[in-house]
């Protein structure tokens, strides 16, 4: 399934396993999940990252052509492995051991596809650590002329504060959670207060702050504000990979021009079925056909 009336969405940063405590990896990675989700919603994204030449990276690629993704942004790296990361639990929350000089830190500003054409450009932040991804995204940007869509990820040690402050100032979008707002705006007033100094510091069109088990709210430069709260009645399996589910629905909402309060009502609902499983992506076709139907995609 195709909407050859969407833009694709291009989407830029890791790709990896999740490697969890009781032997399973799943394949992940922030942008990961959201062009994974994307992609099972029809928009075809162009999914930008680097593999390393080993089992690990065979099985990206494998499950991506199985998904019908795109693979002409996926670089074959020789020199570095494959993402992975240790996920391990506290008190149900995950905790991440992201480990470095993986074939994402490593995207080749030489080897880019074109963004030509009217998109939605998606990065996260962790993929950012090292500067050679970096010099890849400046390119990227360079050319771009769609809005931008900003991830944030504060995965310790990896980020400086004033480098993802510039990143939020070449954004129109932002996600953020509430701990990361802090971290990264004024840190005075409520938490609305906030998100709204947070969208006129850095001139954005709009913010989204995740607030955990209180759900999320969405404002845009324009005054309009929506709020979500999640069931009550959910059954948490894990909540690895949930905020990226919530993601890819906002992008979709951006692409589809729902209004603000259904986008995040509708990102809510789809996180919520996530948390359900294990792991952040689903091979599973039918998981996504009920939404599908419901939104008239």
């Amino acid at each position: 399934m195709q909407h050859d009336n969407f833009a694709a969405p291009v989407i830029f940063g890791e790709v990896l396993y999740d490697c969890f405590p009781d032997g399973n990896s799943v394949l992940g990675g922030a942008p990961f999940n959201v062009a994974w989700h994307l992609q099972a919603f029809g928009l075809s994204p162009l999914m930008i990252s680097a593999i390393g030449d080993d089992t690990l990276g065979q099985q990206v690629k494998s499950a991506m052509l199985d998904w019908n993704m795109d693979t002409s942004g996926l670089q074959l790296d020789t020199g570095h492995p494959t993402g992975s990361v240790d996920v391990k639990f506290d008190n149900g929350e995950p905790q991440y051991t992201i480990v470095e000089h993986r074939a994402y830190d490593y995207i080749d500003a030489e080897l880019l596809p074109s963004v030509a054409g009217n998109r939605i450009f998606y990065h996260g932040s962790l993929a950012l650590r090292n500067q050679t991804s970096r010099l890849a995204l400046s390119k990227i940007k360079q050319t771009f002329t769609g809005n931008v869509f900003l991830d944030v990820n504060l995965r310790d040690p990896w980020w400086q504060k004033d480098y993802v402050l510039t990143l939020a100032d070449d954004a129109n979008w932002v996600k953020l959670n509430e701990d990361e707002l802090r971290k990264l705006g004024s840190g005075a007033g409520d938490i609305k207060a906030q998100a709204e100094k947070f969208i006129d510091t850095h001139k954005l069109n709009g913010l989204v702050v995740t607030l955990g088990e209180k759900g999320a709210m969405a404002l845009t430069d324009s005054g309009e504000f929506a709020e979500v709260q999640p069931s009550r009645s959910l059954e948490v399996v894990d909540t690895v990979g949930a905020g990226d589910a919530f993601t890819s629905v906002l992008i979709l909402g951006l692409t589809q021009q729902w209004p603000l309060q259904v986008t995040i009502q509708r990102a809510q609902e789809f996180a919520s079925l996530m948390v359900a499983r294990q792991g952040a992506t689903v091979h599973d076709r039918k998981f996504y056909q009920a939404k599908i139907v419901d939104w008239g995609l």
